[in-house]
């Protein structure tokens, strides 16, 4: 229980961040444009923290953890959540950098955070599956 408050807490901390980094860092630029990074905040308060609220508040009345494949859902979905809003944050200061990217770095981006997508989609498989068994046994 404790891993999954402290990742709710960790994501909330950085969720926090990466909002005073989009308003100060555009406003140091001098930046007013669309760019990614404004989704950044958004994305981490929503599939980080709250998300991992919901798990805990199952956690406590469930048992999640006690399921095998909890480990395989909580190391897949971090891990694609990570992979994702780093490409969200690299793709977010190259557009407030207006950086002319090669079609291969461009496609590097979309690809990492492509990759980044599919781990967060088998995360969540995982979780779905890790909760119709711990349902499945009570």
């Amino acid at each position: 229980m404790k891993k999954i408050s402290n990742t709710a807490f960790v994501y909330t901390i950085v969720a926090l961040v990466a909002g005073v980094v989009y308003r100060e860092y555009t406003k140091v630029v001098g930046f007013s444009g669309k760019t990614n990074l404004s989704l950044l905040h958004t994305h981490l308060f929503t599939l980080g923290m709250l998300f991992f609220l919901v798990v805990l508040a199952l956690e406590t009345t469930l048992k999640l953890s006690e399921q095998k494949i909890f480990n395989g859902f909580f190391m897949t979905y971090n891990a694609g959540l990570i992979l994702t809003s780093l490409m969200m944050a690299v793709r977010g200061f190259l557009q407030i950098q207006d950086a002319e990217l090669s079609k291969a770095v461009n496609a590097s981006v979309s690809g990492i955070s492509g990759v980044g997508h599919i781990l967060l989609g088998v995360g969540l498989i995982l979780f779905f599956m890790n909760l119709r068994r711990t349902i499945a046994t009570k």
